[in-house]
């Protein structure tokens, strides 16, 4: 029973999870849970260690072993639960501020590969055309098959100026598609806005960082100075979330009162519930939120809380379904874990965990053709001898054809086309019926 003596070691790791939080007030761990430690399966678990240690190949050291065994443990939990190294809770500050070196890639595990969540806007990832789905199978020619996400994320990190070569498995191609990538300093701009048309604006939002909301809140005061704003574009496609406490602050730019969102877990203190503060800064415009399979997380939140409280049409595509919430737990001053310790929910209860945001109106991703008119067509002003209209020119003007919007981006397109016809219905409501 030599291997008892491994035990003392490992089990102070084993409770730290337990006592964590009596050393650091602001851990979500609840201090008063007694401990529940299988002394039987732990006789096993030392007694593996005690082989492996004594008999493998190779020497390994004891503290590599025990952090490759809490490494296997988060690894057979959700593909959002992970170690974090000094490294790797590093690179997780510098994605939150939105500044870092890398390819610009949200992704997760599936299957033991890494998969691609979303392409931030503006980077070597998007420009090289990986899209939301995408399985990376290689890095450098090296399987990603047994590496740890963290492992995957470390590889795709680097110098600006070095390359990357990428082997991607894509849905409905049968041969992976090799891409060599250039890294670049990564600064994601969370917000854009623009005005498409006279009164009608557009808001993108690229990820969640912890100044998005601020961003966001001064990107709606600019566009409602530039004139009367009479309808609203949210662009969420392919934003990978980020901070939550962002998601909530967004969703009461354009909410007035009530529920934005709440979450559940099995600890009293990850039961919290987010409820509007401030009035609309819109003051109720007309809005259409654009989604797609990459509109994932804190996103979606926006998304069901505008949806459920009747604030916006969604249109787009199904989301990406991550309605679960994460919490960096501290091990000690410079390891911890990324562990998932909530699931969130609408304002109407709905879960979003692997089922997404359905949008209201379904708009796919598509190649818009003007088709060429007939200049021959003859109309009733063309044949002689036509009545002229009695009430001579009338003044309404066709409506401008946006044919460079359409082909650029035909959802886009449709979002300012629904605005518009949203616009006419409310004019024609106020005008007084004889």
């Amino acid at each position: 029973m030599h291997y008892l003596k491994k035990l003392l070691p490992i089990v102070p790791v084993l409770l730290t999870m337990q006592t964590m939080a009596s050393e650091n007030p602001t851990s979500d761990v609840d201090p008063t849970l007694p401990p529940r430690l299988p002394i039987n399966e732990l006789r096993v678990f030392a007694e593996a260690f005690d082989r492996v240690s004594s008999a493998y190949v190779e020497e390994i050291d004891d503290r590599t072993l025990l952090e490759n065994a809490i490494k296997g443990m988060l690894s057979q939990l959700d593909p959002h639960s992970a170690y974090l190294d000094r490294s790797s809770f590093s690179d997780l500050q510098e994605t939150t501020t939105g500044n870092y070196g890398g390819l610009g890639l949200e992704v997760g595990m599936e299957d033991g590969f890494v998969k691609v969540i979303s392409p931030m806007d503006d980077t070597p990832a998007a420009k090289a055309g990986i899209e939301p789905g995408d399985l990376i199978i290689e890095l450098d020619n090296k399987p990603v098959k047994g590496m740890s996400l963290g492992e995957a994320i470390e590889a795709m990190r680097g110098e600006a100026g070095t390359e990357l070569a990428l082997t991607i498995v894509r849905e409905g191609q049968s041969v992976p598609k090799e891409l060599v990538i250039v890294r670049e300093i990564i600064q994601v701009a969370s917000v854009r806005h623009r005005l498409l048309e006279d009164g009608f604006g557009y808001l993108r939002i690229a990820q969640f960082q912890s100044k998005t909301g601020t961003e966001v809140e001064k990107a709606v005061e600019k566009l409602v100075e530039e004139g009367k704003l009479s309808g609203l574009i949210i662009d969420l496609r392919n934003n990978p979330g980020g901070v939550l406490q962002s998601a909530v602050e967004v969703s009461d730019i354009f909410v007035s009162e009530g529920l934005l969102v709440y979450t559940s877990g099995r600890l009293s203190n990850t039961d919290l519930k987010f409820n509007a503060t401030t009035p609309d800064a819109t003051d109720g415009v007309p809005i259409v939120v654009l989604v797609n399979e990459g509109t994932a997380s804190a996103s979606e939140i926006v998304a069901g809380a505008l949806q459920d409280h009747g604030r916006a049409v969604i249109m787009g595509t199904n989301t990406f379904g991550k309605g679960s919430v994460q919490t960096i737990l501290p091990l000690n001053n410079e390891k911890a874990i990324k562990l998932t310790t909530a699931l969130y929910f609408t304002p109407s209860g709905r879960s979003i965990q692997a089922e997404g945001i359905v949008p209201d109106i379904w708009v796919d991703r598509s190649t818009v053709t003007k088709l060429k008119s007939n200049p021959w067509r003859v109309k009733e002003k063309d044949l002689p001898g036509h009545l002229t209209n009695v009430e001579g020119e009338n003044d309404n003007k066709p409506a401008k054809e946006n044919v460079e919007l359409a082909s650029q981006d035909y959802q886009l397109n449709e979002a300012l086309v629904l605005l518009k016809g949203l616009n006419i219905l409310a004019r024609k409501s106020k005008q007084p019926q004889g």
